[in-house]
């Protein structure tokens, strides 16, 4: 029997281990990514130092503040976490092309092409684990199973640091005991579902049966019957060419004040606008992303007459959608998000008669934000919202969420 050769790998506590990284004397302190305590932003990232105070991603930073007083705040240095993503993804490439990126700290890797050159799985997943470590200077954790959803649960299955094989044999032995929640698809809904079956771990979901699964939860019933027997057939697929550039952030806690999520919004929206800029993208459609309490996930988008990386066109255009859209209050919102697509790597727009002075002004400006950001870090300039939002204004570039789903976002590791 072949040795597993799907590879997870999960950086831990991404953000705050770059810190740590640059500045040794964080070594042991409860360090916590996301911008001044007491602001309107939230947690991108906390040590395990602090998470031992009860410090999580996503937790508004007034909450964190109140946990951990005297943790020690740092603003988000994307550029830097960047730098460092590459390095790591370089390290990836190395052994394998099917690399799938997640997010910024996190990869699947298929390595069944690579055995004969590099030994296998498991002898690969421990190499790149420790070359992260010495080259790099950061801890991961890895795991190394027969398909993908088993070797994202091994990789955090003994964080921090963590390096757990499953092998084909011992699949069922390894899901079995596990609480139904870490099945992807197996939200609060669903959980309460199962358990008002009795179904409490994922071994008592394989034993149910597919046919009892079916007729009281349909095709999310056969989705979780077919993880519980550890398949999944979907591909390692490394994907080449960006889509899309987006930022989102999962709240701690879920927010019904429409100022806190627009404050929110703009600062997601200076994220993907910079990052857009970075990579000289350009997108023409513009989405919002709401999840609301439990699990209701909404998004709306409108499209642009030219393909845009600035700020001020971007933002428009995603607050048009919030204040169009978004039900709050009465509804909460657990989860928020914006991105640009439909990207157009070509410089050239078409320009109305007075357009073509502003839009240079305008890029020239951020240029030169950009520069700034890029020497002394994101806490030197603050975003002002529109005079209409003049009360969410005051929120503080350094304190914006995460990255995104695509890729770039909070860092959960």
């Amino acid at each position: 029997m072949a040795e597993p050769a799907i590879l997870h790998i999960d950086m831990d506590a991404f953000y705050a281990s770059v810190e740590v990284l640059d500045d040794p004397d964080l070594a042991g302190k409860p360090v916590i990514v996301g911008g001044r305590p007491n602001t309107r932003g939230v947690v991108s990232a906390a040590s395990y130092e602090a998470r031992e105070f009860g410090v999580r991603s996503a937790m508004p930073l007034v909450r964190a503040a109140r946990l951990c007083p005297r943790g020690v705040y740092l603003p988000v240095r994307m550029d830097r976490y960047v730098e460092i993503s590459e390095s790591i993804f370089d390290i990836f490439r190395e052994y394998t092309p099917l690399v799938q990126g997640l997010s910024l700290d996190e990869a699947f890797l298929d390595v069944r092409g690579s055995t004969r050159l590099f030994g296998e799985g498991p002898e690969i997943g421990a190499e790149i684990r420790r070359r992260i470590a010495e080259e790099i200077g950061l801890p991961c954790s890895v795991g190394v199973a027969p398909v993908k959803f088993v070797a994202k649960i091994a990789s955090d299955f003994d964080k921090p640091n963590g390096f757990v094989v499953v092998k084909e044999g011992e699949v069922g032995k390894f899901l079995d005991p596990l609480p139904i929640e870490r099945l992807w698809g197996v939200g609060e809904v669903t959980a309460q579902r199962l358990r008002h079956f009795g179904i409490t771990t994922v071994g008592q979901i394989r034993e149910s049966g597919a046919t009892f699964l079916d007729e009281n939860l349909g095709e999310a019933g056969r989705h979780l019957h077919r993880l519980s027997n550890g398949r999944d057939e979907r591909e390692v697929v490394p994907d080449w060419r960006r889509k899309s550039v987006g930022h989102e952030t999962t709240f701690y806690e879920d927010i019904d004040d429409r100022e806190t999520l627009l404050g929110v919004l703009l600062d997601l929206t200076d994220e993907v606008a910079r990052r857009a800029r970075k990579g000289d993208h350009r997108g023409r459609v513009v989405t919002i992303k709401i999840r609301y309490a439990p699990f209701e996930t909404h998004t709306s988008q409108t499209r642009l007459d030219n393909a845009t990386n600035t700020f001020d066109e971007i933002w428009t255009a995603a607050r048009e959608l919030f204040e169009r859209n978004v039900r709050v209050p009465p509804r909460k919102v657990r989860l928020l998000g914006v991105s640009i697509s439909a990207l157009d790597a070509s410089r050239s727009r078409q320009l109305g008669l007075f357009d073509g002075e502003r839009h240079e002004r305008a890029g020239r400006v951020e240029a030169a934000m950009d520069e700034i950001l890029d020497r002394m870090g994101k806490g030197i300039i603050r975003r002002a919202a529109a005079p209409r939002h003049r009360k969410s204004s005051g929120l503080n570039r350094e304190s914006g969420p995460g990255p995104d789903s695509g890729g770039d976002g909070t860092d959960f590791g």
